[in-house]
């Protein structure tokens, strides 16, 4: 069956782990439902070009507008498997560990929680304060998954493209969408011959 994952977007650096976790999603024949915030489109634009929300929107399936409230992944009767918030800036962080659904990105979320479904939250901030920190707590006991993009360094990763790869194979297998060959899996591949840059 096709699992239907949620991609929320935010302005935090990152966006090409927004744009290779949704290939990966695409790739694993999930159907994705785009949703970027408004701060996400400046940051877009710099990371990836003037092109980069159209390269995003043209690899999912469904795209909304933060502003559109009544959007079906905004309801809880709307099935979907999940949603992935890459990368999460402090700020939405903190709206959905209080349960602000004063945007899209941020109902979204919210359905997600209270329905028991899977929120991957991919933070992306350092150093942390204690409230970054407690929010990240209230998320992880409401049912969340905080991921942040750490790189497995084990796997020897030759280029930062390849380091992107493999951060955004996790958030996709975290989501509960097979992400294939792209995730090195301990014990599964000899690992230790792969060349260090």
């Amino acid at each position: 069956m096709t699992k239907r994952i949620i991609v929320g977007v935010t302005g935090a650096s990152g966006s090409v782990l927004a744009l290779e976790t949704i290939r990966q999603l695409v790739r694993g024949g999930a159907e994705t439902h785009l949703v970027t915030s408004k701060s996400a489109r400046m940051t877009i634009a710099y990371e990836l070009g003037a092109d980069g929300l159209a390269q995003l929107a043209s690899l999912a399936n469904h795209t909304h507008s933060p502003q559109d409230l009544a959007a079906p992944i905004a309801s809880g009767s709307f099935r979907t498997d999940g949603m992935i918030v890459v990368p999460c800036s402090m700020r939405t962080l903190a709206a959905m560990a209080h349960g602000l659904g004063d945007n899209l990105l941020t109902r979204a979320a919210d359905v997600v929680l209270k329905e028991r479904r899977r929120l991957v939250v991919v933070p992306r901030e350092a150093p942390l304060h204690e409230g970054h920190l407690d929010a990240m707590l209230r998320l992880t006991r409401m049912g969340a998954i905080i991921a942040p993009p750490v790189p497995p360094f084990y796997v020897k990763p030759a280029s930062i493209e390849a380091m992107v790869v493999e951060m955004a194979a996790r958030l996709v297998n975290w989501a509960g969408v097979d992400p294939g060959d792209k995730l090195t899996r301990w014990g599964e591949k000899n690992v230790a011959t792969r060349q260090l840059f």
